[in-house]
């Protein structure tokens, strides 16, 4: 039977990644709205209101909750808590069995090789929620009537309508996104917290 301590700690990446990615969800979900709505405005720049100002005619005309600015919550938190999990769980993990290598240059390359993977792979299983958010956000098919509501719904009705693949839309670019992003990200993270280690 597995020692209750080292399963803790095995799965402690995956548990903090989530927390971490539903915390981020909530957090950027109102901002996210916003940024989807003015983005999907074909008006000029100079005609477009200002950020704060759109925030607030979308309190306004459709309140604070989950039609308003915190529209899509759900599949925002889908979206940012399964590529955290994923990502930090896969990287955590796999660099306890990857070996360190003595040689720095190859140590870099193993470092970016596991970050790459790490966000390639979360990219690819929560691509559906990012999606679904995209279609709940954005402007609905037809004017005036709400085609897409909840995160479960949408992802019914879009593979109803348009088959499987449509969850996986945009998905390449995603890849070329987040895959060296999430590879840098991680370098950073890891080359200044041994140099803070060092120094302070």
């Amino acid at each position: 039977m597995p020692d209750t301590t080292e399963t803790v700690l095995e799965n402690s990446p995956r548990v903090a990644g989530l927390g971490s990615g539903l915390t981020e969800g909530v957090v950027v979900n109102p901002f996210e709205v916003v940024k989807v709505s003015l983005q999907a405005q074909r008006n000029s720049f100079s005609e477009q209101p200002s950020t704060f100002a759109y925030a607030r005619e979308i309190i306004r005309s459709q309140g604070f909750g989950l039609r308003g600015l915190n529209k899509g919550l759900t599949a925002t938190l889908g979206r940012h808590g399964v590529f955290n999990m994923i990502y930090f769980g896969f990287y955590f993990n796999v660099k306890s069995i990857i070996p360190v290598n003595e040689d720095p240059a190859m140590e870099f390359l193993r470092k970016f090789g596991i970050g790459l993977l790490a966000g390639t792979i979360a990219s690819c299983v929560n691509i559906p929620f990012d999606v679904t958010k995209s279609r709940i956000q954005g402007p609905q098919p037809k004017p005036g009537v709400i085609k897409y509501k909840t995160c479960i719904n949408t992802i019914r009705t879009m593979y109803r309508e348009e088959g499987f693949f449509a969850l996986y839309k945009g998905l390449l670019p995603k890849i070329m996104r987040l895959g060296p992003g999430g590879a840098v990200m991680l370098l950073v993270y890891e080359y200044s917290f041994a140099w803070l280690q060092e120094n302070f």
